[in-house]
């Protein structure tokens, strides 16, 4: 054999015994997943929920038999934290947390292993304690009409399951997971119990330990503030902005809107008395709430009124406020017009009233304006003013606008000598710019209506002064003679 085919035999014994590694490194894998799977499908619930074995639960239910069976008449002079009792309240109620949260173990539990059966009712039956009622009742057979659904369950939601079990997808299971899942739901109905039974304790008890802060909110969120705060004394001696925020959580909101999330709501958000108010006005009920509430506990911390009066009391006062809030608007009524007021009133007169109505009477442009002629087809007939014309502004042939209002009280007086003055400046022509200081435009040249164009002398107007003009003329004055 040559030395190439040694290497190639050298090769494939080393592929061959790779490949046979990796196969038996993966049937290893293979056996050890289904090893855990089966353990996985065989496990008892009890692996996964163990408050319902635990001593913890089994001590806190004999102390609270314990208490229960005593009288509950307590004269507490001291603090409320020295009582023996006010441990165990403050233990039973973070006690009723846990059991939520072991109910919601165990309805994910239940609800895994029977959605082979039915898969749909996981859509159907939302509440962990009806979903394991019904899972219990139903089990492979999933014929509704045989079993009593209506007990737990509104009748539109028994029509919806009855109508999807029997049109389901799912197959029947075995024995073993059928005895797993009858397990968990008596483990869901027993720690319902207890559950029932630590309430009811809590509930006693506050009436007894925090009687006017109880009435207020209720039992079970009082006790809740007051393992929060650590105690009834440090609880009022919180302002009321803080006893606002007690229980509050902070929500990681990566990646997503903090438009629905609600910041600073604690206990006091989600109690009945907020939570049955408009959402519009649960923030400004809440702070009210709150400012009550420290009142109502300052009065439990010194242990008066311990008939809850002061609670009451002040829950009245909230509902009131709430009630008013929540009111209509008043309804705005159509206001009648007044009567009318017929009868003649007095008008004054006299020298002001005049003054006024001569400060806003018509002015004499304007009642020519005003002023039309008869027949005749004004300067806006083409719409060349835009529908406005003068009126009787221009018509005359004194080539005036218009023509003021003289008058005569106080006219001025004018002189005979003035006035032929006047007269004789108004000729044809008028002077020359020679003789007299008027515009060189005056001429000699006349227009007249029969002949045309016709020259005239501007000095013929003018009257020669004779001798007897101081006697016979009409601007002469008399004269008195003398005696001859």
């Amino acid at each position: 054999m040559s030395l190439a085919d040694e290497l190639l035999a050298d090769l494939e014994d080393d592929g061959l015994g790779d490949i046979e590694e990796q196969q038996g490194i993966d049937q290893n894998e293979v056996m050890e997943v289904a090893v855990e799977l089966e353990s996985v499908n065989s496990r008892s619930v009890r692996d996964t929920a163990k408050l319902l074995d635990s001593a913890e639960l089994k001590a806190m239910i004999l102390e609270i038999e314990k208490y229960t069976s005593e009288a509950q008449a307590y004269n507490m002079k001291g603090p409320i934290e020295a009582h023996p009792e006010y441990k165990l309240i403050v233990d039973a109620n973070n006690m009723i947390a846990k059991i939520d949260d072991e109910i919601d173990v165990i309805h994910k539990y239940v609800r895994d292993l029977y959605s082979k059966r039915f898969p749909e009712m996981e859509s159907l039956i939302h509440q962990p304690l009806d979903y394991c009622k019904t899972v219990q009742l139903l089990g492979n057979n999933l014929e509704v009409t045989r079993v009593n659904l209506q007990e737990f369950l509104p009748a539109a939601t028994v029509m919806v399951v009855s109508v999807t079990a029997s049109t389901t997808q799912g197959s029947p299971i075995s024995q073993e997971d059928l005895d797993l899942l009858l397990e968990g739901c008596r483990m869901v109905d027993q720690l319902n119990d207890m559950k029932i039974n630590i309430l009811d304790y809590v509930e006693s008890r506050m009436s007894l330990v925090a009687p006017n802060l109880s009435v207020i909110l209720g039992s079970s969120i009082a006790a809740k503030m007051m393992g929060v705060a650590g105690g009834l004394t440090s609880l009022s001696k919180m302002p009321a902005c803080n006893i606002l925020v007690l229980g509050s959580q902070r929500k990681t909101l990566t990646g997503f809107s903090t438009t629905t999330s609600l910041p600073h709501t604690g206990f006091i958000f989600y109690s009945d008395l907020v939570q049955s108010c408009n959402e519009d006005i649960r923030k400004k009920v809440a702070r009210l709430v709150a400012c009550k509430c420290t009142l109502a506990a300052r009065v439990d911390s010194f242990h008066e009124h311990v008939n809850s009066s002061v609670g009451q009391n002040l829950r009245d006062e909230i509902q009131q406020k709430i009630d008013k809030w929540q009111e209509p608007p008043p309804v705005k009524l159509a206001k009648p017009l007044p009567r009318p007021d017929d009868t003649i009133k007095k008008r004054r007169g006299g020298k002001r009233v005049r003054k006024q109505k001569e400060r806003y009477q018509l002015t004499e442009m304007r009642k020519q304006a005003n002023r039309l002629t008869f027949g005749e087809i004004e300067e806006d007939a083409y719409q060349d003013d835009l529908g406005l014309s003068l009126g009787q502004i221009g018509k005359s042939n004194s080539g005036k606008i218009r023509g003021p209002t003289v008058d005569q009280r106080t006219q001025v007086n004018l002189s005979k000598k003035l006035q032929k003055r006047l007269q004789t400046s108004q000729v044809f022509g008028g002077k020359t710019s020679i003789k007299s200081h008027v515009s060189g435009t005056a001429s000699s040249v006349a227009f007249t209506p029969l002949q045309g164009l016709e020259i005239v002398n501007p000095q013929a107007a003018e009257k020669k002064h004779e001798k007897n003009d101081g006697y016979f003329s009409t601007t002469a004055s008399f004269v008195n003679l003398g005696k001859h």
